[in-house]
């Protein structure tokens, strides 16, 4: 069944020093949803930039002890353009810790999962740092079994950055609601078949 297009709420808190969403609070401000799926709304592909690095571990959190950051849990679903969930799609992700710092050295907030049978998939990890140049961002490789893979970015509403960021789509924006102790967004591809 196709899922509906609906429109999420994204609720933003104040400022932390740990991991900002922003300094201003968007109340009940609407977005636009995810892409519904369709022969024209795939996901769009964006660069992997410099930090991709292959071989990352397999895991559904990417938090580790002492971690600095605001903690963010990121839900969705993985569908073709024909509408069918895609059971066993790789999501590959990878980000900035809260300074704006990729870990070169290691697998520090890289990591991967696989969609379970309809489709769903759940990452815990924080708000990525912002760096010179650069929105708030998440790096994603999605790939359906036997397919290639669709390399993209993920970003998030309300950010300052979204405007001077030359590569910012917002077509890539999650749908977000911060609560007290966690962040949740959620962002459903679509890949083609």
């Amino acid at each position: 069944m196709p899922p509906s297009r609906r429109e999420f709420l994204g609720v933003v808190a104040g400022a932390t020093a740990a991991g900002a969403l922003g300094s201003r609070a968007l109340a009940q401000t609407p977005l636009t949803p995810t892409p519904a799926c369709g022969a024209d709304a795939a996901t769009p592909a964006q660069t992997e930039g410099p930090y991709f690095k292959p071989s990352s571990p397999e895991r559904l959190s990417l938090l580790e002890p002492e971690m600095r950051g605001r903690r963010l849990v990121v839900t969705g679903v993985v569908r073709g353009t024909d509408c069918k969930p895609v059971p066993r799609a790789l999501l590959d992700f990878w980000h900035a810790d809260a300074g704006g710092r990729y870990d070169n050295a290691g697998y520090r907030l890289r990591g991967h999962q696989f969609t379970d049978a309809e489709g769903r998939y759940r990452l815990e990890t924080i708000l990525p740092g912002v760096y010179p140049g650069r929105a708030r961002h998440i790096h994603v490789k999605a790939q359906a079994p036997n397919r290639p893979p669709l390399t993209t970015q993920l970003y998030f509403p309300g950010e300052a950055g979204n405007a001077r960021d030359g590569i910012f789509d917002p077509a890539l924006l999650v749908a977000l609601a911060d609560a007290a102790d966690v962040a949740t967004a959620r962002f459903d591809f679509v890949l083609s078949r």
